[in-house]
């Protein structure tokens, strides 16, 4: 701690940090504003909301429809960032926190499309309400909901994929409430289209929970995509006569379950068995679907007062009269959405659930609580009484619960406006309020997910603030498109780290004290609690990125130098140590967005250089000392240094962990050879040791990219397997002999007895880990070989 000499130096020391402190937020609170106001859009808008929104600006201030307007550009350009930052989950996170500070190392917004590109090719879906456009965030959620769903992955750049886009549209129509239908845009979810193994557009998938996802390889005409699509709806239509109808209505009261049964006479239209078939779907594991000839079945339909065709639905319990029809209703419409829409209106409702017995069923069973304030206080979404069939599997139980009829328990659970929650069978202290959209896919998935997760909803009551065992607390608010996004992520980790660390999420417009007393400013705000010691959470929207910064909180890879270890550290190095070291201030936004970073390039160069910080607002005499001027810096003291002082400090653009791991590689002694033709042949070919070979060429942007990962490599095995480089663009035929096509090509040149062959073995990964794995699988397999056969020669003899 430093010590002020005089209240001269006081009061210079409070006026220049009030200043620094303005600064800040005067720069946080103009930016929040600022992409957000360019746009038209709320906070708490979507991303399909940004997307709409930015396109209607786009096609207003596009320098295409301004030529005479010589500013045309540069508005343009302020438009597109503000559009590259929000719609980027982890962009907009670090925006929403840091203002553009945060944003310095992440420069989009540069280049744009033309006018036609946003007019006809840009967010081809967003303007269908029968069309869902899935985004990363959300995609998991709504194919797992147990739901049938035929999803298109698109490219704006595609032309077939617009030619698709109009028979989509009305497929999609024609099917709505059977299947859902989805899009994504690979443009703007390259990661997610990755991973799911898209190299084509358009791509259609059928998805299903239980179901390997399957793709559609047919033509796209909408009867084609319909008939395949259907074959995935496993709801039957069940034809009924006079041996099976009575049965099936009277043991419709056991099972809850009734009956919507289409009687087809001489008379009027019948429903067609398309027709039949959808509402099967639509009405699945709520009602079941038959149908009656009454050509065949005269007798039965006359006794039912059926003297043309109709459609009925017979409810649970209901009984065959011919004069009172016991609650029978007859619908009189052809149209499957009308005929649906009717039936779910008729459904029972979920069972309201009483304070007195609320606390004794909450801890017996997992529910999923309606909360509703009075008996007007009612959801207009039929759809909802679905949740019954698709929570089944889970056990999870549907009920309401009016707040009215007992404020206290409301209070006592932080609900005070109509929402739904999950409990997870342990009473009403082990529960997780839900904050995502309300539409059926993304309850389902909540639900599912928080279940089965060790997250729970906190407040005054029940925060952590003395507790031994450590916590980690999420910070955040219900309007915060960021903050919903990092919720499935929190439940997924917290199934990793069960009985190792505690979840709780905060809601900070419901407890707006607590998350001041903790002086948070920003959500998502990612705490954990460990007693005294408290870390912040940097990293990106992710459960493995949580799991990595919890890793690293038992184990961390990042040195916290103080003045002493430094000089004891890095200044009194030993001879063949290398370090990094982050010269940093807590309040600096670019700082924040390095951290996460620096963590992972400590861990990737771990065994190779040592790596460490330095907080310069806690030590600002030493950091002036050593010539800090400004934050981050960042410096490398190499090895092999007869002064104790030198460094190298970094001046990348770039500040992830791969740029920043690459730069620092560049610093240590290269253990891949460069080889020439000669050497080439010599060594590799003639020589009597096992050859790992990088082939590149200078100008490859690749080759660059996996050369610090090829030199890990060569560390990683070194003195089994010599690693080698050999440049394509100055020994050309060396490379061709090689049969090398592209750059950068890795080639193995294990020795066995003989001269290796110049073709040597293709290794096809990029991994530094993968690829030493794999060579040592080969060299233990050629060791065992050589085993046997010395054992079988001594067999002989």
């Amino acid at each position: 701690m430093e010590f002020l000499a005089s209240k001269g130096d006081y009061v210079r020391y409070f006026k220049r940090h009030l200043l620094l402190v303005l600064v800040c937020v005067i720069v946080l609170v103009c930016t929040d504003q600022d992409y957000y106001s360019l746009l038209g859009v709320s906070k708490e808008a979507s991303s399909r909301e940004i997307r709409q929104a930015f396109k209607k600006l786009a096609l207003k201030l596009h320098p295409d429809k301004n030529q005479n307007d010589p500013n045309a550009h540069d508005n343009f350009l302020k438009i597109n960032r503000a559009y590259e930052v929000l719609k980027d989950e982890d962009l907009r996170k670090k925006y929403d926190k840091y203002g553009e500070k945060g944003l310095e190392d992440q420069q989009q917004g540069g280049r744009y499309e033309s006018w036609h590109f946003y007019r006809y090719d840009f967010g081809i879906y967003d303007d269908d309400p029968e069309i869902i456009t899935l985004d990363r965030g959300e995609f998991d959620a709504a194919v797992n909901s147990g739901e049938l769903w035929f999803v298109n992955f698109y490219s704006p750049r595609c032309s077939h994929c617009h030619d698709l886009a109009p028979t989509w549209r009305e497929f999609a129509k024609e099917l709505d409430g059977v299947i859902r239908i989805g899009a994504v845009n690979c443009g703007d979810n390259r990661m997610l289209c990755r991973i799911k193994g898209i190299n084509s557009y358009p791509s259609l998938y059928v998805f299903k929970t239980g179901m390997q996802p399957v793709k559609y390889y047919g033509d796209r005409s909408k009867e084609s995509l319909k008939n395949f699509a259907m074959q995935y709806v496993t709801s039957t239509v069940t034809e009924l006569w006079a041996g099976n109808f009575v049965n099936a209505i009277e043991t419709s009261f056991a099972s809850g379950i009734g009956w919507l049964i289409t009687f087809c006479a001489e008379r009027g239209d019948c429903l067609s068995y398309q027709t039949r078939l959808k509402l099967a779907g639509m009405l699945e594991g709520l009602v079941n679907v038959g149908w009656m000839d009454c050509g065949t079945q005269g007798e039965l339909c006359d006794n039912l007062d059926v003297s043309s065709s109709t459609t009925a639905y017979f409810p649970p319990g209901a009984t065959i009269n011919n004069k009172e029809k016991g609650g029978v209703l007859f619908l009189n419409s052809l149209d499957a959405r009308e005929i649906y829409q009717e039936v779910m209106r008729h459904l029972p409702d979920f069972e309201i659930i009483s304070a007195a017995s609320l606390e004794d069923r909450l801890a017996h069973h997992r529910w999923l609580l309606f909360f509703q304030f009075g008996e007007g206080d009612k959801s207009n979404v039929q759809e909802f009484k679905k949740l019954k069939f698709l929570l089944k599997d889970e056990h999870i139980q549907v009920g309401k619960f009016d707040c009215l009829s007992s404020p206290t328990i409301c209070n006592k659970l932080y609900v005070y406006q109509p929402c739904l929650a999950v409990f997870k069978g342990k009473g009403t202290g082990d529960y997780e309020i839900h904050h995502g959209k309300k539409i059926l896919y993304d309850i389902v998935a909540f639900a599912k997910e928080s279940v089965n997760s060790h997250v729970i909803t906190l407040g005054p009551q029940n925060f952590p603030d003395k507790d031994k065992e450590p916590w980690l607390v999420d910070f955040f608010a219900p309007w915060c498109p960021p903050c919903r996004a990092l919720l499935p992520e929190l439940r997924k980790a917290s199934k990793h780290l069960y009985g190792q660390l505690k979840f709780g999420t905060l809601d900070c417009t419901v407890h707006e004290g607590l998350c001041n007393m903790h002086n948070i400013r920003a959500y998502p705000t990612t705490v954990v609690f460990n007693q005294s010691d408290v870390h912040e959470y940097e990293g990106h929207h992710s459960a493995e990125q949580i799991l990595e910064f919890i890793e690293d909180l038992r184990n961390p890879s990042v040195v916290s130098l103080t003045p002493e270890t430094f000089a004891e550290l890095v200044q009194r190095r030993k001879r063949e140590e290398t370090w990094m070291v982050d010269f940093y201030a807590p309040w600096c936004g670019p700082c924040q967005a390095l951290m996460p970073e620096w963590k992972k390039m400590a861990r990737m160069l771990n065994g190779l250089i040592s790596v460490g910080s330095v907080d310069c607002q806690k030590y600002y005499s030493f950091c002036h000392q050593e010539s800090v001027r400004g934050y981050p810096e960042i410096r490398l003291f190499p090895q092999k240094s007869n002064m104790a002082h030198q460094y190298y400090s970094y001046n990348g653009w770039h500040r992830d962990a791969y740029s920043l791991r690459g730069w620092a590689l560049g610093y240590l002694p290269q253990v891949a050879v460069d080889l020439t033709p000669q050497s080439f042949t010599e060594k590799v070919l003639n020589g009597k040791d096992h050859w790992v070979i990088d082939f590149y060429a200078p100008w490859c942007g690749p080759c660059q990219n996996f050369a610090p990962e090829f030199e890990i490599l060569a560390r990683a095995v070194k003195g089994k397997v010599k690693a080698g480089k050999v440049d394509c663009q100055a020994y050309g035929h060396t490379c061709q002999t090689a049969d090398i096509r592209a750059y950068p090509t890795v080639k193995f040149y294990p020795y066995q007895g003989t001269k290796k062959s110049v073709l040597g073995e293709y290794i096809d990964s990029r991994d530094a880990k993968g690829i030493a794995d794999l060579l040592n699988e080969k060299l233990e397999a050629m060791e065992n070989k050589a085993e046997r056969k010395k054992s079988r020669n001594k067999v002989r003899t």
